[in-house]
């Protein structure tokens, strides 16, 4: 992050699935907007109110957007963290506009009200991950004595000492 960029963290609903596309370069990019609504407690009618909801506009770039796209819908409520980023713009009748948008660092579903199962996603190139292809994971040699696992004592085969 660089100097100056303004961090924000955003808890809310997704207002549509979101929408996958690639740029000419083969780049993709996901957009989904977020509604963000406050609560709050009134004691003298002891009920919850709505506040004014906010909707933030959010882009996602590369990896990131594509697994957004494969794992996240309408309604699904989500913790997102990002930069604020300003766009500006002319309309056609040379009024001058404005908008707030978050670019997308890191999201998630917020596990608050929900369950979710995760799977690591395979990275393009690498080798895939588990107990067969885990460089830790080498059983002890045919007849060798099995390792101690204290500090100080030997162990066996490609064990790390801890």
């Amino acid at each position: 992050m660089s100097v100056g960029e303004t961090p924000i963290t955003i808890v809310g609903n997704l207002t549509d699935d979101p929408e996958l596309r690639y740029t000419p370069a083969g780049v993709a990019m996901a957009k989904f907007t977020v509604a963000s609504t406050p609560r709050a407690y009134d004691k003298t009618s002891g009920q919850w109110q709505d506040g004014t909801a906010m909707f933030l506009r959010c882009t996602a770039w590369r990896e990131l957007a594509e697994h957004i796209a494969d794992t996240l819908a309408k309604g699904t409520r989500v913790v997102v963290t990002g930069r604020l980023r300003q766009h500006n713009w002319q309309t056609d009748q040379g009024e001058n506009r404005s908008m707030l948008a978050l670019e997308v660092d890191d999201i998630g579903p917020s596990l608050r009200f929900a369950t979710a199962k995760v799977t690591k996603a395979q990275r393009n190139g690498a080798a895939p991950s588990g107990p067969a292809n885990d460089a830790w994971n080498t059983p002890a040699s045919a007849g060798a004595a099995p390792a101690t696992g204290g500090w100080g004592t030997a162990t066996t085969g490609n064990e790390p000492p801890f």
